[in-house]
């Protein structure tokens, strides 16, 4: 029986299940995958690795054992890594036939994660592991560091703290090693797997990957013959410089300690990022993904195939013009290879959707000027897979603005016709969702600079309760990045539905900046942070004014984060700030000069068009600095800051509510000690969810939520809240 919750709040956001996308076996017959789901009754998580048949659709629990996670396919069996005690990992087996026959194949003495598996021959299987390495090369583990007398830190360079960490002189590094099986025992049916020595295949090059802050995967492959792998340049220094390389280390045994060389590739005009290598299926081919603009982390991906490894001086951009702007106008993701490795399934941002697209590869470099062409029209694709080694259909996990997580089948010959044969909410329904809820609108806005308009695209989320003839309040929810985009895919972090069940009309625009609607549109918000994108939402404001009247603009809160936290700040000191009743900046810029604290320089040197201390891009940092407007500021504004966000330190959020202070403003702070630029962990995302939605309904006339004193939350009361300090 299904059970529909009654109202979709945030303890039904943040405790409904999680799960990652489905990996299918080679035989196309079962696909694994995890999910998590959080208790707010026991505080506590719980991890599960599931295995769903294909055909008949039962679900099968591999294991709930706490710390497992990573499942893969081991030719016919299952692995998946356990946190063990002392900081090891255990590489466990799983009988697929029996799933309580399970037994440890190794110990790795060091925490390991993002494995990769090749089958060499049967029985042998070559794996790839991250690690930590210390600066000699060794496994990293932190459980043997020494017992330190002071916490004193020295830099002798740059970056000193990246993302929510501090920077040590331990690296990520790619081990590799060959599980092999043994003969069965005599009481056994099949023999057991074992792990050679793992090699660490970085050592002695100052090479790292995978990339941090967020390494994973996605930054190496495998095949029968090497490791392909994405590294940062070695010649610059990371924090003025997105540049990365493209290696190919060949291995002709994974068993043995020696390994050659990795090998570079170098393209002349392609001099930014690098990710996504993967191989084709029989290991002869490579494709991955490179930018050409250094210092730009949203220059345009493109799609890089080398025919012939053996060849890496065949490195060709597929989809290339002669006027560079290429057939394509899209930033691709990720892909997978087709399993006769004669197509690429990409997955790329297209408007608001996160789109699979087919490219059939050309057999010569010169031939790769072909467009992608569109597989799926609605969602997100998380995650695509060959439904098996030798079935032409596509195994696909994603997710929408209404259901967390469906997975699907399509076969590629037909476009759009997914068979949904297992949705996390029913489609929505268990949470009381449905696509109906969601729209889009498109308005034109003024050219800034320039003349003439432009169209702008915005998603609507609609109350489930929706009547035309009622009037709702307005939430603006104004995205991150610059360079990102509203989407419809799902997200317990600045889920518009969330705010939609509150009883407010929720509309997501993607202003000047917005990815997936052409790379000329992301790279225009280049020194013009206040500009293009206040006029966009001027003008969205103007169209919900006149096209849709079933929306209370006297009831009007707007919300951002990061970059939308910056435009919040900007906002309260120009006229557009005037139309709401109250605002939320979550870790948003509130001065430009502080940027020089972040920890990635190259992005605001690139978007202000240089350094500060250089007399020709000064002006734009002081131009579209927010703080040169705080005498302006007039709205009530709740300001959430934490203490591990690097990217945006907390002096930012604590001098913008100083100022809303002083000046008498009706405001809060709210922070956590514990979180980064986001807010992950569920007790505190619960608490943040209750504190905005709290703050914003109250100007608004809906009702709390959940009172934040019900929560346990430290309350701290000043003696002249909400009025000007005396002067001394």
């Amino acid at each position: 029986m299904t059970i529909r919750v009654e109202k979709f709040t945030p303890e039904v956001l943040l405790s409904s299940p999680r799960r990652s996308p489905a990996i299918p076996n080679a035989a196309g017959t079962h696909a694994l995958y995890t999910q998590s789901t959080y208790s707010f009754e026991s505080h506590s998580k719980t991890k599960e690795i599931r295995l769903i048949n294909l055909d008949s659709r039962q679900i099968t629990l591999v294991t709930n054992e706490n710390k497992t996670s990573e499942p893969h396919w081991l030719e016919d069996d299952i692995l998946y890594l356990k946190e063990g005690e002392k900081g090891v990992t255990e590489l466990i087996v799983a009988n697929t036939e029996d799933l309580s026959n399970i037994y440890t194949a190794a110990t790795v003495p060091g925490p390991v994660s993002d494995a990769k598996l090749k089958i060499l021959q049967k029985g042998e299987v070559a794996v790839v592991f991250v690690a930590k390495a210390r600066p000699d090369g060794t496994l990293y583990n932190p459980i043997n560091d020494p017992k330190k007398y002071s916490t004193g830190r020295l830099y002798d360079t740059v970056m000193v703290r990246h993302w929510d960490k501090y920077v040590t002189p331990n690296r990520n590094s790619l081990w590799y090693g060959v599980l092999t099986i043994a003969k069965p025992h005599i009481t056994e049916s099949k023999g057991r797997y074992s792990l050679s020595t793992l090699v660490n295949a970085l050592k002695g090059t100052q090479l790292e990957s995978p990339i941090p802050p967020f390494p994973g995967p996605d930054h190496f492959d495998i095949s029968n013959m090497g490791i392909a792998f994405v590294a940062k340049a070695t010649d610059v220094n990371p924090a003025y410089n997105t540049k990365c390389n493209f290696y190919y280390l060949a291995i002709s045994n994974f068993g043995t300690m020696s390994h050659s060389s990795p090998r570079i590739v170098e393209m002349r005009g392609y001099e930014g990022a690098a990710s996504s290598p993967v191989f084709s299926p029989n290991g002869t081919s490579i494709a991955f993904l490179k930018m050409r603009k250094n210092g730009y982390e949203a220059d345009k991906n493109r799609v890089i195939i080398i025919p012939d490894v053996s060849e890496l001086s065949t490195a060709a951009e597929a989809m290339k013009s002669s006027d560079g702007k290429d057939g394509w106008d899209r930033s691709p993701s990720s892909f997978i290879w087709s399993n006769d490795g004669q197509t690429l399934y990409i997955i790329a941002d297209d408007e608001g959707i996160g789109r699979l697209y087919k490219f059939d590869v050309p057999a010569t470099p010169l031939g790769m000027i072909k467009i992608p062409s569109p597989l799926t029209s609605f969602g997100s694709v998380s995650g695509v897979y060959p439904l098996s080694t030798v079935s032409p259909r596509l195994l696909l996990s994603s997710s929408s603005l209404t259901d967390p997580s469906f997975f699907s089948t399509i076969d590629p010959s037909v476009p759009f016709a997914l068979t949904t044969f297992s949705s996390l909410s029913r489609s929505g329904s268990t949470l009381g969702l449905s696509v109906s809820q969601v729209s889009s609108i498109h308005f034109a806005a003024p050219n800034n600079p320039g003349t003439g308009t432009h169209l702008v695209h915005a998603f609507v989320v609609r109350p489930s309760s929706f009547s035309p003839s009622s009037s709702y309040p307005l939430a603006l929810l104004i995205h991150g990045g610059p360079q990102s985009a509203w989407g419809d895919s799902w997200s317990t972090r600045w889920n518009p539905v969330l705010f939609a069940e509150q009883g407010y009309i929720v509309v997501c625009p993607n202003p000047t900046g917005s990815t997936g609607y052409g790379q000329a549109f992301t790279d225009e918000i280049q020194n013009n942070w206040g500009g293009a994108p206040y006029t966009d939402l001027e003008a969205c404001m103007a169209h919900i004014a006149t096209d849709m009247l079933y929306v209370d603009l006297t009831r009007a809160v707007a919300l951002g984060a990061s970059y939308g936290g910056y435009m919040i700040n900007w906002m309260n000191g120009h006229p557009l700030g005037r139309k709401f009743q109250a605002l939320v900046c979550h870790d948003g810029v509130f001065s430009m000069t502080n940027q020089l604290s972040s920890d990635e320089q190259y992005f605001p040197n690139h978007d202000l068009g240089g350094a500060p201390f250089d007399n020709k891009t000064q002006s734009n940092w002081d131009r579209w600095d927010p703080s040169r407007f705080v005498g302006n500021w007039e709205t009530p504004q709740l300001v959430v800051h934490n203490e591990l966000d690097y990217r945006l330190p907390i002096s930012e959020g604590l001098a913008a509510f100083n100022v809303l202070q002083e000046r008498g403003l009706k405001s809060r702070f709210l922070t956590f000690p514990d979180e980064n630029h986001w807010v992950l962990g569920e007790e505190n995302s619960r608490v943040w969810h209750s504190v905005v939605l709290e703050w914003v309904n109250s100007f608004v006339g809906l009702p709390a939520e959940k009172r934040v004193g019900e929560l346990g939350v430290d309350l701290v009361y000043g003696s002249r809240e909400g009025k000007r300090m005396e002067q001394r």
